[in-house]
């Protein structure tokens, strides 16, 4: 490996195509305002680096980035590169990853719209994250302990797990496939709309209109708040802790929960059960 220490580059391609290189407490800005400065590379570990340019990392492999800040004028840092570790880093550039594979994110502070697209073999820890349309049509996904807040996240995914998480997000997990959401709070508007094969398991969902046309939609021991007109056109077999507003014809399975302040069935193909186990008085 060549060591690189305590150097500032701005030039373009300041380090086109280098193999086996470590960068410790690294400037990547300056008045050239030059792009890509690791493009085309292989082997590269940075440490302490500081990163205020366009493109660092496009089509890269085996890529050790720790202690490193991506700023706002770090946009598209990370585009179709493969084989990447990012720890205790902060990303807060414009689309920073996208079309990448086997990538593992932990400690990370990401600041990023249309983050993670067409991404795959994805594994989230320990992080935060903020922005719009984060991980659109991306698969193979695991994610524990994230925190999130955003809108329109996780649209078109496959195959993805999500472990004791907090989502704050509007339109979160439409047209989602293969996905169980475990011991999660999840917090918006309009979740999940046209998914299939998605659980919730022990999670708090809270927010209007959820769970609406879905195809083999299974929630377990869920607690629903601020939910009303739930379950609309869907497929779904659900077994609930609290109270709903309203559920609006459900097209098959079962849900059963303790009390619902209004069933309604204006659809003549709405044949879900709903099995009401307890009233609430008050």
């Amino acid at each position: 490996m060549t060591t690189i220490k305590n150097q500032t580059f701005d030039e373009e391609r300041a380090l086109y195509g280098s193999v086996g290189v470590e960068a410790f407490n690294c400037r990547f800005d300056g008045p050239a305002d030059g792009e890509s400065a690791f493009k085309e590379s292989k082997n590269i570990a940075v440490l302490d680096c500081y990163f205020n340019l366009r493109y660092p990392f496009w089509h890269d492999t085996d890529l050790n980035i720790k202690h490193c800040e991506m700023t706002p004028l770090c946009r598209a840092a990370l585009w179709y590169s493969n084989g990447i570790e990012i720890s205790d880093s902060t990303l807060h550039g414009i689309k920073a990853l996208r079309e990448c594979t086997d990538v593992r994110i932990s400690d990370c502070d990401i600041s990023s719209a249309e983050f993670g697209w067409f991404s795959s073999h994805i594994n989230v820890s320990h992080t935060k994250a903020e922005g719009e349309y984060l991980f659109l049509r991306a698969h193979d996904l695991t994610f524990r302990d994230f925190r999130m807040k955003g809108k329109y996240s996780f649209q078109y995914i496959e195959n993805a797990l999500f472990e004791n998480c907090e989502l704050d997000t509007k339109d979160a997990f439409w047209h989602a496939k293969n996905v169980t959401v475990r011991n999660c709070t999840v917090k918006g508007e309009y979740l999940a709309w046209y998914c299939e094969n998605v659980t919730f398991d022990r999670c708090t969902i809270i927010g209007t209109q959820p769970l609406c046309y879905c195809k083999n939609l299974t929630l377990i021991d869920c607690h629903m708040h601020d939910a009303d007109l739930a379950f609309e056109k869907s497929d779904v077999h659900a077994t609930l802790l609290s109270p709903m507003i309203s559920i609006k014809n459900p097209t098959s399975g079962s849900i059963s929960l303790p009390s619902v302040g209004e069933l309604i069935r204006t659809d003549s193909e709405s044949a879900a059960s709903v099995i009401v186990t307890a009233q609430t008085k008050g």
